[in-house]
This record gives structure tokens, sequence and C-alpha cells, in this order.
């Protein structure tokens, strides 16, 4: 089983991402890792990712779907992927489609995180962890039990990633609804997409999630 999974940023895409790996005995392949991992290992294409890295440029679309094609062809994605952060754009997508088609492979399904855009603006900017051991809090949604000590570790120090405010939110969502959001229609047009609501509780989101990837 081949996934993707789509939803702007803060909708939960690795947390379901990792549950579904997880329960289905597939991949999650981030763009990033895969990156990392290729030019750590040296290959010809990661020494291109690398190249262009030091140079202080992006990584081009056509070394990351190199990156994809060698990354898929490993004994441990035979089972299935769920692509994580990838595709971002229509052409990103064009050429993942071209790639699969090539290895005569297919994506199975495109399960499509819908949100609210001021609900996520609250919920992101909401979050901070303990600074010990990482776990997770909210302002509104996940207080610790008692004030100022992480549950887990007891703990008294927090961190809230510089990013988690509401105006990086808003640009975020922006880029997302420029660069991302026009696969939802290409992925329909195609009869991929799955639509899952993102605003319910997390296990509810992985149970819609389970439910339509039983009828594929």
């Amino acid at each position: 089983m081949n996934l993707i999974l789509l939803g702007p940023p803060g909708a939960g895409k690795g947390t379901q991402a990792k549950r579904l790996a997880d329960k289905y005995n597939i991949i999650q392949l981030s763009t990033g890792e895969m990156l990392r991992a290729a030019v750590k290992e040296g290959s010809e294409i990661g020494r291109k990712a690398k190249a262009a890295m030091d140079a202080g440029g992006l990584v081009s679309d056509e070394i990351v779907i190199g990156i994809i094609a060698d990354r898929i062809d490993q004994p441990d994605c035979a089972n299935g992927y769920i692509l994580d952060g990838f595709p971002r754009t229509l052409a990103q997508a064009a050429a993942l489609e071209t790639l699969l088609a090539e290895k005569k492979r297919e994506i199975n399904a495109v399960i499509n995180i819908k949100v609210d855009d001021d609900a996520m603006i609250e919920r992101i900017s909401g979050r901070y962890a303990c600074a010990k051991c990482g776990a997770g809090y909210h302002d509104v949604y996940l207080k610790p039990a008692k004030a100022g000590v992480c549950d887990t570790c007891a703990g008294t120090e927090f961190t809230r990633r510089a990013d988690d405010n509401p105006e990086t939110v808003r640009s975020r969502l922006m880029a997302y609804y420029r660069e991302t959001a026009p696969l939802i229609g290409f992925y329909f047009a195609k009869g991929k997409l799955r639509n899952v609501d993102g605003m319910a509780t997390i296990d509810q989101v992985t149970r819609e999630i389970e439910g339509v990837l039983a009828k594929i």
C-alpha cells in the first residue's frame, strides 16, 4: 500500500503517518530524512544533493525524485510506504507520477486531512513541550495535571518553537494554499483523493483513515 498524506501545517500528518506505518507494516518516508541518508551514504544522487546544500541552495526536484526513486527500490519498501512531505507542488506530483509509471507502480490513496484554519492557528500557536523529555502540551487543550510540572518526567522547564506563533502559522498556511493545496484537485481528478476530518481527536482521525483504507 503506497500512500500520500495531504494537509496544512499542524494537521497531524506526521502523527497519523507513524500510526499507519506501524499498523500496516509500511515505511514512512520523510523527504528530509531521505536527503540526509543519501548524503551520508555518498551515493551519486546523494553527492549531488550535498553539493546543492553546501552551496546554500535548494535541492532541486530532480534530485529529490532521484532520491525517492532509489529509496522505494529498497527491500523495506516492498510492502508499501507513506510519503511524508512530498509532493509539495504540482510539478513534483507530475514528476512522481512519471517515476511511478516507469516503475509500474502507483499511489493507492491520497489522504487529505481537512482542518479549520482559525482552529489550526490556535492549535499550533498553543503548543509547547517539556525541555527535558519532549512531552507535548497545549495552552488550552492539553495542560499538565499540575501547573508547571511535566506529567511524564516531573520536569519544570518548557520550550516553545519560535515559529509556533499566529503570524508565522498564517504565513505557513498561505504558502500551503499557494503551493500544495492545488494537489487536492490534482489527485481528486485521478480518483485517488480521500478526505478525513482533521479536527477530530487523534484516535478518531486514525479510525477514519483506517476505514478509508479498508475500502481500497
